[in-house]
């Protein structure tokens, strides 16, 4: 039996589960009050102050999410009935009302089929209107009823409502829309990298985020102690999927840009396309390992190290396979556990102690464990060490060989020509480390020698989105805050628009530190019209040959409008009024340069137009958006300002056209004054 979602005519079913809703919220809210009224009294301060964090971070993850369910689906099992939400739900007696959808008891909602029921009879999904719970659709499993499996459409009328609502302010969950082939990915284990290839609309993003919030329910002891981070391209795509993992109960992930993630010196100048691609070169970490461990001297005379109110004399002989044995160390490959530079003359001036503290055992002596620790510390030994093992900065060391030619010379020779060489310098060599005109390319190279100087601090897993477009050293500036933990690596090939980037994973996952990962392909697209996708997919033949095109699993008839006009202004303010009245958000999005223009126009026809900005920012409900900044972002109506000015302004434009086109999920309307990119034309 199955009851239209959009049908509010109650019958005796949807009563009792609009009853069974109902005490589901007032359930949730008898865990929030008890858990405000626990008391953070522990044995000491410390273990108050912890007590005190984990009732907040309790009270967060309870916290009411006003027009969002406490559950979405039901599954029946013969004996056993669960309804499956956003969180774990129970009663005064401690029994469940709801099951976390990251329970294992959920897993049948996703995977069951009818050719696998997976001990199911039923699976029941719910339609809601502005929270209040309008329908439902039953699939009954045991009698070979199954909704939404074709991959040319998709049937259950309760997901593609979920699916098509209209979509305003951040990103949201899709918990209640996971197919299968997501759900596979959302539960692998822990130990496993993933890749997932995915072609637009099919949800790679939020299955990512899903994931984070599945190992952090799964591995909740272990995830908290070394953390989760997610990486997005900038900001605004930062702020558009920010409240995704909070409303999923978990509110203690790092979201992050590798910008920020990298922002050791202050950014203030930009880089040619060229200069950048070589900047972000796997080489560059062999020239800038060089320009560091090159620094190193050979002890040129013996050295008195004084301790316990005498002075040992340690050879030159000696110090000379002291400072080779700890330069060995430092050699990547060699030993998983490289020997970083800070810690070799740290490790180098308690060498030079621990022989004078053996000289002086010899001879009868027993000098303590802090003798020998002052001795290291001492200004003999500190001076060897300064002369020999020198202590460096980051900013100082890349600034340096950006400056001067004969340095980055030494560095470089054998692996960068004298044409790259030249194309790195800085024209004129900056007055303090300060004023440099540092580029964000710079940065992940000062980022990539502060790793060299000290060890990183590592994530139990990390999310990676858009990271077709990662430049090589900017694998490695990730790779070294994930140590031994796991990737989730998310993107498409095919909207690769950085200077730097590859045809294929294999380069990207080796730069991650995980070149074992295996590639899942997500190309069942849920968010994109199949008549706008399939106008999108002509590009592919040029931007990324032999790559499947995605197909659609919704066709909406009048979702594409292709429009040549004489003049942008009155054409564009017309459009962008008739989809403003419609319910949902509204992309406008036009070439970087245009953004101020088109911005000016649509406000002088009277319309509140705001320019999108990678500042944080949220986007307007009528949003002009710059195309670079338009990965991973979607709208409800997208319009496109001459496509033609967008692939010119840049060398990858036509992918960058790509992903402008895949933005919409209910209309697309292309504007253009002079001929279409070949591909798209006729």
């Amino acid at each position: 039996m199955s009851a239209d979602p959009n049908d509010t005519a109650p019958d005796s079913v949807l009563a009792a589960e609009r009853a069974h809703l109902a005490l589901a919220a007032d359930c949730l809210t008898g865990m929030r009050a008890a858990a405000a009224a626990v008391v953070d009294a522990g044995v000491d301060s410390w273990a108050s102050e912890r007590l005190g964090a984990a009732r907040a971070e309790r009270l967060r993850a309870l916290a009411e999410d006003p027009g969002v369910p406490a559950f979405f689906g039901r599954t029946d099992g013969g004996s056993e009935t669960f309804h499956i939400g956003r969180r774990h739900v129970r009663d005064d007696a401690g029994h469940p009302v709801v099951i976390d959808w990251r329970a294992p008891m959920s897993r049948p909602f996703y995977r069951a089929s009818a050719a696998d029921p997976q001990g199911l009879v039923r699976r029941r999904r719910f339609g809601f209107d502005g929270g209040e719970l309008t329908g439902y659709e039953d699939e009954l499993l045991g009698q070979g009823q199954e909704s939404g499996r074709s991959h040319d459409d998709l049937e259950s009328r309760v997901l593609l409502a979920e699916i098509e609502r209209p979509r305003t302010g951040p990103m949201r969950d899709i918990v209640a829309t996971i197919q299968p082939e997501q759900d596979e990915i959302v539960r692998a284990p822990l130990g496993d990298s993933v890749c997932v290839q995915g072609a637009p609309g099919t949800g790679k993003t939020a299955v990512g985020l899903h994931r984070a919030a599945y190992l952090l329910y799964t591995h909740a002891g272990q995830l908290s102690r070394s953390g989760v981070l997610v990486v997005g391209p900038n900001r605004a795509f930062l702020r558009y999927v920010e409240q995704v993992l909070p409303t999923l109960g978990e509110v203690d992930v790092e979201q992050t840009t590798v910008a920020d993630l990298t922002a050791r010196v202050p950014v203030r100048g930009t880089d040619r396309p060229d200069v950048a691609a070589l900047k972000g070169d796997e080489r560059m970490a062999a020239v800038l390992h060089r320009a560091l461990w090159g620094a190193i001297a050979k002890p040129a005379d013996d050295v008195q190290v004084p301790l316990a109110g005498r002075r040992y004399r340690v050879p030159v002989e000696r110090l000379k396979r002291a400072v080779d044995d700890l330069r060995r160390r430092g050699r990547p490959g060699e030993d998983q556990r490289v020997l970083h530079y800070a810690a070799g003359r740290e490790r180098l001036a308690m060498t030079l102690a621990e022989d004078a503290r053996r000289q002086r055992e010899e001879a009868g002596g027993s000098p303590t464990d802090a003798e020998t620790r002052s001795a290291a510390r001492s200004p003999e030994v500190r001076a060897f060490c300064d002369a020999v093992w020198p202590a460096r900065d980051a900013a100082g060391l890349v600034c340096d060989l950006l400056s001067d030619p004969a340095l980055l010379a030494r560095a470089a020779r054998g692996v960068l020509d004298d044409a790259e060489q030249a194309a790195l310098l800085w024209p004129v060599p900056p007055r303090s480390v300060r004023a440099a005109p540092w580029t964000d390319a710079d940065a992940v190279l000062v980022d990539e020698v502060a790793g060299l100087l000290e060890r990183t601090g590592g994530y139990g897993h990390v999310v990676v989105d858009e990271a077709q477009d990662l430049s090589a050293m900017q694998c490695r500036a990730i790779a070294r805050r994930l140590a031994a933990g796991s990737l989730t690596v998310l993107g498409d090939l095919a909207q690769a628009t950085s200077p730097w980037s590859v045809g294929e994973w294999g380069p990207t996952l080796r730069g991650l530190g995980r070149p074992g990962t295996a590639v899942r392909p997500l190309t069942r697209g849920y968010r994109v019209p199949g008549e706008v996708l399939e106008y999108a997919n002509r590009l592919l033949p040029v931007i990324a040959p032999g790559l499947p095109a995605a197909t659609a699993v919704r066709r909406e008839p009048g979702s594409l409008s292709v429009r040549p006009v004489a003049d942008l202004a009155g054409p564009l303010a017309g459009v962008v009024a008739e989809l403003a009245a419609e319910p949902g958000s509204v992309g406008v999005v036009c070439a970087d340069a245009a953004v101020a223009e088109v911005t000016a126009g649509l406000r002088a026809a009277g319309l509140p137009a705001e320019p999108l900005a990678d500042d944080g920012a949220p986007a307007g409900r009528l949003a002009v958006v710059p195309a670079g900044l338009a990965k991973g972002l979607e709208f409800d109506a997208v319009v496109v300002v001459d496509p033609a000015a967008i692939v010119d302004a840049e060398p990858r434009g036509l992918q960058r056209l790509y992903v402008v086109l895949t933005r919409a999920v209910s209309r697309l309307v292309v504007l253009h004054r002079g001929d279409l990119p070949a591909p798209l034309a006729g």
